[in-house]
């Protein structure tokens, strides 16, 4: 198993999923299946946020 997935609750069902706020809208959203392998990645809640992320934001 990867790290990530050590994070994640044993069993995911609808009341139990973890959510993150978006860097861009400031929103919390929720785990998605799609995201399954990437979680610890995911910063933005969809595309239109992805596209239009704040331009202070660095990496680090």
């Amino acid at each position: 198993m990867t790290s990530s997935a050590s994070k994640l609750p044993a069993r995911l069902t609808k009341g139990n999923l973890p959510t993150k706020v978006c860097l861009t809208c400031g929103r919390p959203f929720e785990y998605r299946k799609k995201w399954r392998n990437c979680w610890d990645e995911v910063k933005y809640c969809g595309e239109k946020c992805q596209r239009n992320k704040p331009k202070a934001l660095t990496t680090t």
